[in-house]
């Protein structure tokens, strides 16, 4: 889960560092690191002084956090996660969405559900 969350952060960086409005004399005006303690716990938080902010906190059983920064085109960009038994799972204004199902698969779905099959 570590190596997952290092992965996501330098992607977010990486991202980051290629946009065209960076600041690239931006600071890290706020840094707590509280490595893994005896039962596997950590935590940490940053912030830049060109506004991103990024925090997680995880264990063993799982992983949560989030991040936020400005993109190029000046909308705000939020992001948090949880990564556990469940696998990773995003939410973000700014992630696709998939479509509605149809309607005629909705109704096919509760006629099966109201009919189960007899083995």
């Amino acid at each position: 889960m570590f190596k997952l969350s290092l992965c996501l952060l330098a992607a977010l960086m990486l991202a980051n560092v290629h946009a065209d409005n960076i600041n690239k004399d931006a600071l890290i005006i706020r840094a707590d690191i509280n490595p893994s303690d005896a039962e596997g716990n950590y935590n940490y938080a940053y912030e830049t002084s060109n506004g991103i902010q990024v925090q997680e906190a995880g264990n063993a059983n799982g992983v949560s956090g989030s991040s936020s920064f400005i993109a190029p085109d000046g909308t705000p960009i939020s992001l948090s996660y949880v990564a556990d038994e469940n696998g990773f799972q995003p939410q973000g204004a700014h992630l696709p969405t998939p479509p509605p199902i149809p309607e005629a698969i909705l109704r096919a779905l509760e006629y099966i559900a109201a009919h189960p099959q007899k083995i």
